[in-house]
């Protein structure tokens, strides 16, 4: 069975930081590519960033350029997002997310091409 589970959300104020995790279990996230997402009130699913399977990262430079960092530990099978200068903004339920397998190596920004989803984790920056 399959399970992401995310963890590290949390209340943190404007220009705060915060460290999510996603522990993953029944697949080894090293052998494929791995996202977070969000979803804000009110607004679709959006792409935050992604690690392919040879640890090159993706980021939506708009929203998180220069602020998120993306990382994966192999060994735990586990992934990270380091996000600073935190803005209220930012404010929305975190998803860990896994492509379907090793085939599937390449970051894409579509929800709908990744197969296994957490249960999501609350960020809320205040203002």
């Amino acid at each position: 069975q399959v399970q992401l589970v995310e963890s590290g959300g949390g209340l943190v104020q404007t220009g705060g930081s915060l460290r999510l995790s996603c522990a993953a279990s029944g697949i080894t996230i090293g052998n494929r590519a791995m996202g977070w997402f969000r979803r804000a009130p009110g607004k679709e699913r959006e792409f935050v960033a992604g690690i392919s399977w040879s640890g090159d990262t993706t980021y939506d430079q708009d929203s998180v350029k220069g602020r998120f960092t993306i990382s994966r530990d192999n060994v735990k099978n586990a992934m990270y997002l380091q996000m600073n200068s935190l803005k209220p903004e930012d404010t929305a339920v975190y998803y860990c997310a896994a492509r379907g397998g090793p085939r599937f190596s390449i970051v894409t920004n579509r929800p709908s091409d990744y197969y296994h989803w957490g249960q999501g984790t609350q960020v809320t920056v205040s203002s």
